[in-house]
């Protein structure tokens, strides 16, 4: 496998970021933010937004040069600062490969040397469970399960509540 790299997204990851975000199978596990189909116009205020932050929360998933896939940790303010959220997706060619695994490994480290957090979540739907397999791989635990509180394209989804705490 090509080396992967999380590193800041760039203008010139255009269009491969289009190419890969513009997919159903993506979109339909990801929050109605991340748009379906997936424009240039979409891809450029995403790059935008990814580029705004300093210490970089929002890395492209990089292999061989090429941008496939995004994975962020999001910070949480007021009576939550200690928490920081992940997100990830990554482009459908590149799925069993073990690459999102060592992705969230990765930022996991970034986060914690990062930010003065002491728990990382995410929020995988109830019905994504490739997703729900590499978060338990990479030592997250189920912390909760929440019946049907999604609405995603007129269906009513449960989400789960993953994290990693720093002590672990």
């Amino acid at each position: 496998m090509t080396e992967l790299k999380l590193r800041p997204w760039k203008e010139s990851d255009l269009d491969s970021l289009v190419t890969y975000a513009n997919n159903w199978n993506v979109a339909k596990n990801l929050t109605d933010k991340f748009p379906h189909p997936y424009t240039r116009e979409n891809g450029k205020q995403f790059i935008d937004y990814a580029c705004s932050s300093n210490p970089i929360r929002v890395f492209a998933i990089d292999l061989g040069g090429e941008a496939v896939g995004g994975i962020g940790i999001h910070p949480q303010d007021d009576i939550h600062r200690k928490n920081a959220e992940l997100g990830y997706w990554l482009a459908e060619p590149f799925w069993g490969k073990g690459i999102i695994s060592e992705a969230i490994k990765e930022i996991v480290d970034i986060a914690f040397k990062t930010f003065e957090i002491d728990r990382v979540f995410a929020r995988p739907f109830g019905t994504n469970i490739a997703s729900q397999k590499v978060l338990e791989k990479n030592n997250f635990v189920l912390e909760g399960r929440f019946k049907k509180v999604l609405l995603k394209n007129g269906e009513h989804l449960d989400e789960l509540v993953y994290a990693i705490r720093r002590e672990n």
